[in-house]
């Protein structure tokens, strides 16, 4: 059975801006569904995994982050102010590099995400360093961040496949990892060899395949297809989640 993960991490410091107006007029984290914030519904769902803390790294409309948290926090929460947040999403994961070298093993979120407590609780049953597999996705499609797998192994992890990659399964990576306390470690150090080489831009992704690539057997794949998850990056992707998702989704705890 796998140890319960140290800590979360989530990222939620990024602005909306495809999603039009809304966006602008707040965080993504704080967009609500069913009458619960993305942000309170992370909350919940670590709290009923008993996930023991949480560090948060913030950018955009950073204060109104913090009052969501003080509001709905059941659990110890370190929030890491990401002043550069408009720069790509490795930045924001260097401003917790502390918490990645802090032992144990760490839950790596994007905060952006409306998704089945399933879905997690299944992340947080693997041991070691972990992944999420979902196969519905159009490999074809250039926005999301891709997952492959050939004979039991991650082959690839980016939104662009090279074509003469081989795999066995493919679809796209739910925006959630679980890292043991070793490959928290070499992401940490892979993001500030990056980050000081003033690659700024990159989304922390590419830093996180290198380190996954490195030793393929370390990462564990479970494959979630069929189980109701959505990354909310555009206007359409709020209307298929009120649409579609949220009625299929339970709730954990009163």
């Amino acid at each position: 059975m796998a140890d319960d993960p140290a800590r979360a991490l989530l990222l939620a410091a990024g602005r909306g801006e495809r999603l039009g107006p809304r966006g602008r007029e707040t965080a993504k984290c704080l967009l609500a569904f069913g009458g619960r914030s993305l942000l309170e519904r992370h909350l919940r769902t670590l709290h009923a995994l008993s996930v023991p803390e949480l560090v948060v790294v913030t950018g955009y409309r950073h204060a109104d982050v913090v009052a969501e948290l003080e509001r709905c926090a059941r659990m110890p929460v370190e929030v890491q102010l990401n002043p550069r947040f408009e720069r790509g999403s490795i930045v924001s994961l260097w401003h917790a590099s502390d918490s990645l070298r802090a032992g144990g093993e760490v839950l790596l979120m994007d905060a952006d995400v409306l998704y089945a407590p399933e879905i997690l609780a299944r992340l947080c049953e693997i041991p070691g360093t972990g992944a999420l597999l979902d196969r519905s996705c159009d490999l074809a499609d250039p926005e999301p961040v891709k997952l492959c797998v050939r004979a039991g192994r991650i082959a690839e992890l980016g939104k662009h496949l090279p074509p003469e990659l081989r795999f066995d399964r493919a679809g796209e990576s739910v925006g959630f990892f679980r890292l043991s306390e070793r490959t928290a470690w070499r992401l940490a150090d892979e993001v500030e060899r990056r980050v000081d080489a003033g690659r700024l831009g990159e989304p922390y992704e590419d830093a996180l395949r290198s380190v996954l690539l490195a030793d393929p057997d370390d990462c564990h794949i479970h494959d979630v297809t069929g189980l109701p998850w959505i990354e909310i990056d555009f206007a359409r992707d709020v209307e298929r989640a009120e649409r579609e998702i949220l009625p299929r989704l339970w709730e954990p705890g009163p």
